[in-house]
């Protein structure tokens, strides 16, 4: 029977270059590299100090991140900021660095994407019930994370233009 192989473990040199060649390669989060760290056999004090200097020298920025996340969320996925947020919280991002990422999103392209949805959808649903195919199409840009005033316009506009 095969020994299981023992993970190997790095320096605090030899990690903080595979750390910063991990960030390198795409925007991370603070907790993503610590993550990273630990796996690579660090103790505490050591995955902090290397944070820190990731972070003095501009590898890690969580605000370019969340500005990143956002663009990339709301551009290509078609997100509304509340699923946006509820995604960047839970990657354990600050309050500021949400807020300041939210700005990235521009507003008429945020309204378009929005009408792109309930359009879409519209048309795939089946359902004939005028009162239940609002229902439907509310939920499904509720749980795109879309705001419920911005949701009850775009779905009143769909359903007049049919």
């Amino acid at each position: 029977m095969q020994e299981p192989r023992k993970k190997k473990t790095y320096t605090v040199k030899e990690a903080l270059l595979k750390a910063a060649a991990y960030c390198a390669y795409q925007e991370r989060t603070q907790q993503e590299v610590r993550n990273k760290l630990y796996a690579y056999g660090l103790e505490f004090e050591e995955v902090e100090e290397t944070i820190i200097r990731l972070s003095a020298e501009k590898l890690i920025d969580e605000e370019r991140y969340a500005k990143a996340y956002v663009r990339g969320k709301c551009n290509l996925k078609r997100w509304g900021r509340r699923k946006i947020m509820l995604g960047l919280k839970a990657q354990q991002i600050s309050d500021y660095c949400i807020r300041q990422g939210l700005k990235e999103i521009d507003l008429d392209t945020y309204w378009q994407n929005l009408l792109y949805l309930a359009e879409k959808k519209n048309r795939t649903e089946k359902e004939s019930n005028p009162a239940v195919r609002k229902h439907k199409l509310t939920q499904f840009l509720l749980g795109k994370g879309y705001e419920n005033d911005l949701i009850h316009d775009a779905v009143q506009e769909v359903l007049r233009a049919n």
